[in-house]
């Protein structure tokens, strides 16, 4: 079976010579896995509006949509405000949206983007606008009435925004498993947090998440969706942590059969990589996708 998975990289964001942020790696990473032909490649729908209000200020979200954020807000998030801006947020948030939606249908949803933990609901940060996790929830709390669903967070940053939208809401559980050094320095409280310190490396990482599947398997969720930032990979710029491509595929393997044992639907995003060459970031999203394709058969 051909899995389909949502991609916004056709909607580029303009970005100053010598930004940090690895625009490249969305379309690398869409042609490695149309080169894969084990995936059904689909261009990531916009959300609606009344769907970002689910997780987020009114206020904020207008102001983004008409380019009248304070300047100061934009600086917090990263990114200059364009109309090309609004449109690849809106497809981020849709493709996790139709991801989420393919997973209760079929058990398994991807997005090659989203993964925007950072945005909490008065702001962005981090270069995350919307928090397409936190939508994502809500909505199908709305429209498919989902009840318990739980956030799987495995970037090497906390998950500080889904973290804070969701602290006092007993229906959804936020894992976040991060460099205990890493931005953001200041962090939220997630249901569960594990901080891991610099260097830590495959053998340690996972078995700390093998304890925290446990945990999450307790809670019993509908649904989970799954952070899958490539950022731990040792030699990440922004990283600390020192996994392996191995170690981050078994991670991914791990998350997968967790899900697909308990028979709960799972929905993937990406999340950070910021390798130099940026191709081995590229290779390690590929290879949490092809997991899923092998796990999800």
């Amino acid at each position: 079976m051909r899995r389909r998975l949502f991609y916004c990289d056709h909607h580029p964001i303009p970005l100053p010579p010598g930004h940090k942020f690895p625009m490249r790696k969305y379309g690398l990473l869409r042609e490695l896995l149309a080169a894969d032909g084990r995936f059904v490649l689909e261009p990531a729908p916009f959300a609606e509006t009344s769907d970002l209000l689910l997780a987020h200020d009114p206020d904020y979200v207008h102001r983004f949509l008409a380019g009248t954020l304070d300047p100061r807000v934009l600086r917090r998030i990263g990114f200059p405000w364009s109309g090309q801006l609004v449109q690849r947020t809106l497809a981020s948030v849709g493709g996790t949206l139709g991801a989420a939606r393919d997973a209760l249908d079929s058990g398994f949803g991807g997005n090659l983007a989203g993964g925007t933990h950072h945005a909490s609901r008065e702001e962005g940060s981090g270069f995350c606008v919307f928090n397409d996790l936190a939508v994502a929830i809500l909505a199908l709390r709305r429209d498919r009435g989902i009840r318990r669903a739980a956030v799987i967070d495995l970037d090497v940053h906390q998950g500080d925004g889904t973290a804070a939208i969701f602290e006092n809401d007993p229906g959804v559980l936020t894992l976040s498993m991060h460099g205990e050094n890493n931005f953001p320095f200041r962090k939220q409280r997630s249901r569960i947090d594990i901080a891991l310190p610099d260097g830590t490396a495959d053998g340690e990482y996972l078995a700390r998440l093998a304890e925290a599947l446990a945990a999450v398997g307790g809670f019993a969720p509908e649904l989970v969706l799954y952070q899958a930032g490539v950022d731990p990979l040792a030699g990440d710029r922004l990283g600390r942590l020192s996994l392996s491509l191995a170690g981050l595929e078994e991670r991914d393997r791990l998350v997968m059969q967790f899900t697909k044992s308990r028979h709960t639907p799972l929905v993937v995003t990406l999340g950070g990589g910021y390798t130099s060459p940026i191709d081995r970031a590229v290779v390690a999203h590929a290879n949490t996708f092809r997991t899923a394709a092998t796990v999800f058969t």
